[in-house]
């Protein structure tokens, strides 16, 4: 199937409104919200490519989700659910092809849609050879967009900014849908520019004239108050669709065509949202500062910026009740959500071995566990005290830690009673590796149990 029929098919990127991607904001809450006001498609924030594929798959039953799941901090990378399936597209942050491909082979059952971002300034994707500085090797560009329109099986598009003239522009486009791209995504300012600068309009006009794929403006929401600006900057652009970021960031209702909702209502409703799907508390209240802007100084605005727990802020806007509801209810279905089996099984690492190569001792007993930070409420709690503990109520010599680091990455071994534990799988510290190398000890040992329900496991004192 060529990537025309496949958007034909799936996912069209004409008379749309969209969400934009926006780091930080573009989680599942603010996208089922932006479709529930009224948007067609909503854009992921920036995945980087590396960081989804060190993230394994889960299907979260209890919140109806799936989520990747990072293997070194055991955090959420991506969350999406069934409601927005055929309206999600995830945008990647990538410089090789080869990584693109895996990401898109990783996740294009649970997506409608892939675009590569090629037009984030920022330095961290400049020096990574991401974003912008795509914009520079085009035929580079070129290959990433054309590996995943012949490997994926979903719409492949990407978002770039324009350059300094329309000529330029418009050779950079056509080098870029020649891969087969389905659609292009065009802020209407250079890399070098901010919101402040106008949005080149003239220029998104002479683009979308001239393509014979779907051109999605961005850029516009410097002139965007109401539902019926979006459709003035459609007209104006000449464009197939639109694509909003900082007006649906400060007020996702934007996208409701009878009318904006008043901030105090479009914060309860996007908070009803992060409690049904377990949103972190630091995620949710980035995304509501950035809808209160200056009225983060107003006595309500002071009483949320104390607040660290996602009950908290939901206590400063009266939906305190709410949310311990939903406390209850995850609590008897099995426990509190977000947090998964320590345990990761052979299938879910490469080939079911470890990528890297093998302890230089080969006497060691290993295991496919990672250790999970977010998942010990204190230090009492940690694999290496507990196994120290252990150790010393049966008279054991102190537990001693040899690490490797290849690659930036780290591997140990623990040596108790004269045996060595590990896990085969690498750790991005040396203190997470120790504690890694315990946490096998403890389950090699008997030690420590787990249950089928997904929750963390349980030492046995």
């Amino acid at each position: 199937m060529s990537n025309e029929e496949k958007c034909s098919t799936e996912l069209s990127y004409r008379d749309k409104i969209i969400m934009a991607p926006m780091v930080r904001i573009g989680t599942l809450p603010m996208r089922l919200l932006a479709l529930d006001y009224g948007a067609d498609i909503v854009y992921t924030e920036e995945l980087i490519d590396w960081k989804l594929l060190r993230s394994i798959r889960r299907e979260n039953e209890k919140l109806q989700t799936i989520d990747y799941v990072d293997r070194t901090d055991g955090t959420v990378v991506f969350r999406t659910c069934a409601r927005e399936k055929n309206h999600v597209v995830l945008q990647i942050g990538t410089s090789d092809a080869g990584r693109a491909l895996q990401v898109a082979k990783m996740v294009h059952n649970d997506v409608a849609g892939i675009d590569v971002n090629m037009g984030c300034p920022k330095r961290f994707s400049l020096t990574g050879g991401m974003g912008a500085a795509l914009l520079k090797q085009p035929e580079k560009a070129k290959g990433i967009l054309k590996t995943l329109v012949e490997g994926s099986k979903v719409p492949i598009s990407c978002k770039i900014r324009v350059l300094p003239t329309v000529e330029e522009t418009l050779a950079l486009c056509e080098i870029l849908i020649s891969a087969g791209i389905s659609a292009i995504a065009v802020h209407g300012r250079t890399t070098e520019e901010r919101p402040q600068h106008p949005n080149r309009i003239e220029t998104l006009r002479k683009i979308a004239e001239k393509l014979r794929i779907p051109v999605i403006a961005n850029g516009g929401s410097r002139d965007i108050e109401t539902h019926k600006d979006i459709l003035k900057f459609k007209e104006e652009s000449g464009c197939s669709s639109v694509m909003i970021a900082r007006a649906a960031e400060w007020n996702c209702s934007i996208f409701k065509k009878d009318g904006v909702l008043p901030m105090e209502q479009v914060i309860k409703d996007y908070l009803k949202c992060a409690v049904d799907y377990d949103n972190p508390p630091s995620n949710t209240k980035y995304c509501v500062q950035n809808i209160l802007r200056d009225l983060q100084e107003t006595p309500k605005g002071r009483r949320f910026l104390d607040a660290l727990t996602l009950q908290q802020i939901c206590d400063v806007w009266d939906m305190g009740d709410y949310c311990r509801m939903k406390e209850k209810e995850y609590q008897a279905n099995g426990g509190l959500l977000g947090r998964y089996n320590l345990l990761i099984t052979a299938d879910e690492t490469e080939g079911g071995k470890s990528t890297k190569r093998k302890y230089e001792d080969e006497d060691v007993t290993s295991i496919n566990c990672a250790f999970l930070k977010n998942s010990y409420s204190s230090d009492a709690e940690l694999p290496k005290t507990r196994l120290s503990a252990w150790a010393w109520r049966h008279k054991k010599e102190v537990p001693s830690y040899k690490t490797w680091k290849e690659e930036k990455l780290f591997r140990s071994v623990v040596c108790v009673d004269g045996r060595k534990y590990g896990s085969s799988l690498w750790e991005k510290n040396k203190k997470r590796a120790e504690q890694s190398a315990a946490l096998a000890c403890l389950y090699s040992l008997g030690l420590i149990r787990t249950d089928n329900s997904g929750e963390t496991g349980k030492v046995i004192t």
